[in-house]
């Protein structure tokens, strides 16, 4: 589980709440990282709302704005969040039968070149 040391409050009509230790959108899986990653690409609202239907444009505008609104905090959650995954995307690599597996892989590819 996500362990955050930044504090997000949500306001009226801001329809997100945290749920299985992340940040996601109510009555959804979608998460507040999906959404700030695509406008922070770019990506316009209908955009967003073409990748993502299950949205309507009332919740991306409300969750953009507030975004807008809390920039900084909201930022420092998703760096945490990326620490944490890399984190754990270590320690899974460290894994004795990952090591063996891509040490497998990797002959398998020199075999595949020498024929």
């Amino acid at each position: 589980m996500r362990t955050m040391t930044v504090k997000l409050n949500f306001t009226n009509g801001v329809p997100l709440h945290f749920y299985d230790g992340s940040v996601r959108v109510i009555g959804s899986r979608i998460t507040l990282d999906i959404i700030v990653g695509h406008y922070q690409m770019g990506d316009t609202p209908e955009d967003i709302h073409d990748d993502l239907p299950s949205l309507t444009l009332e919740q991306i505008n409300a969750i953009i704005g507030w975004y807008l609104s809390h920039r900084e905090e909201v930022d420092e959650y998703i760096r945490e969040g990326e620490i944490e995954a890399e984190k754990v995307w270590r320690e899974i690599e460290s894994w004795p039968q990952n090591i063996a597996g891509r040490e497998k892989i990797r002959k398998l590819k020199e075999q595949l070149i020498k024929n």
